[in-house]
């Protein structure tokens, strides 16, 4: 059993490792001192400049198909890539991607509406969470009622990442309500903002925000149909499920980062005549962040590897999901207590990971969900303990 990254992946690895270290983080302390005063990290001309530095270097649509101008990686290398992207606080992502139910969309909607976000002309969001409505996805009220060859749109969704900047949402609406969501009742739309839904900005403890968006008597043409009525939530649950590897990769980065601060301090910082490491309650707080942040690694690879072997990859994803979000919430809390109060000032950005990654245990699966689904695959024969070893 092989566990060394392939030749392709160390070398994909750092070059990515080498581009965050050189172009990204020497806009770390800009950032922090720009969140100090309520603005934005990035502004979107200075985030679209470093996507275009990144595409420089062959980085763009790590998951774009190449027929659309992406890379088209595979899993375990979108993963490792994620893991370096976490290793600063900078909001940055690389450019040339879209949402991935988009590629569902016909030739004129990929024309009008997943080209142009690739190319970064255009801001998508995905739109199914509702007040009422969150990890019960399958509860969605938001109504579409056809109208000759339009469908009227009306409700309300919420939580909703890039909200308020974005120009069209894919927005998952229930079109027959007999049916239920999960059985064919609800359908996905693109829908410009030109077309009339609002959005409003939620202040949460985390930079940025998402929104919610408002939706009253919006006409919504029936060829703005993603896919084809009734595969709404299908669609929804494609688009969630993606998110179950890259966000603990995502956290993977954060821990490695804060870890290594934790580490330096420890060597550093002295009380009562002897460094700080010394003490035995920082040296357990150091090695139970290690060994969790490695029990992570592998579960996180082991998802991505799942997805790239054409297995299903829901059970191991959850795992890793769960398992990977819990673990980056440890390991900053233990690096902010051994920084002591610097820690808890906006000085360092650990407090700020320490806003960030308590939402990781909150969005794209909740933690209770995760742990429902690893618990309902079992109980009910979908996988064996042990997964593809037993």
């Amino acid at each position: 059993m092989d566990f060394s990254l392939t030749d392709e992946e160390r070398a994909v690895r750092d070059t990515v490792r080498s581009f965050i270290t050189r172009e990204v983080m020497p806009l770390e302390q800009e950032v922090l001192r720009r969140e100090r005063t309520h603005q934005p990290g990035l502004d979107r001309s200075e985030l679209r400049e470093l996507q275009l530095k990144a595409k420089k270097f062959g980085f763009w649509g790590l998951a774009t198909p190449e027929e659309y101008g992406g890379m088209d990686l595979p899993a375990v290398m979108q993963s490792l890539i994620w893991t370096e992207l976490g290793r600063t606080f900078v909001p940055f992502r690389f450019g040339g991607e879209a949402d991935n139910i988009l590629f569902h969309a016909t030739e004129e909607q990929k024309r009008e509406f997943l080209i142009p976000t690739i190319e970064g002309e255009r801001i998508s969001c995905f739109a199914i969470t509702e007040p009422g409505a969150g990890s019960d996805a399958a509860n969605i009220r938001l109504s579409a009622r056809r109208d000759g060859d339009d469908w009227i749109l009306d409700g309300e969704k919420t939580f909703i990442t890039n909200g308020n900047d974005a120009d069209f949402a894919i927005v998952v609406a229930v079109t027959d309500r007999e049916k239920g969501a999960r059985n064919g009742g609800a359908t996905a739309f693109l829908v410009d903002r030109a077309m009339g839904w609002r959005s409003e900005f939620i202040q949460t403890m985390g930079e940025g925000g998402p929104a919610s968006l408002i939706f009253e008597g919006v006409r919504v043409p029936h060829r703005n149909i993603l896919g084809e009525v009734g595969q709404g939530f299908t669609l929804g649950m494609e688009w969630i499920g993606k998110g179950r590897y890259t966000i603990p990769s995502h956290a993977i980065g954060i821990a490695e980062r804060v870890l290594q601060m934790a580490i330096d301090q420890a060597n550093t910082r002295e009380t009562f005549g002897a460094k700080i490491g010394t003490n035995q309650a920082i040296q357990w707080m150091i090695a139970d962040s290690e060994t969790e942040l490695e029990a992570a690694r592998w579960l996180v690879l082991r998802s991505a590897w799942t997805v790239d072997q054409g297995l299903d990859p829901r059970h191991a994803s959850s795992m890793g999901k769960l398992y990977g979000a819990g673990m980056v919430n440890r390991v900053v809390d233990r690096a902010l207590q051994i920084h002591g109060g610097m820690g808890y000032t906006r000085e360092l950005p650990i407090e700020r990971w320490y806003r960030q990654v308590r939402l990781y245990r909150i969005f794209e699966g909740t933690d209770e969900m995760q742990r429902l689904i690893i618990s309902r695959d079992l109980l009910r024969g979908y996988t064996k303990i042990g997964g593809h070893l037993a």
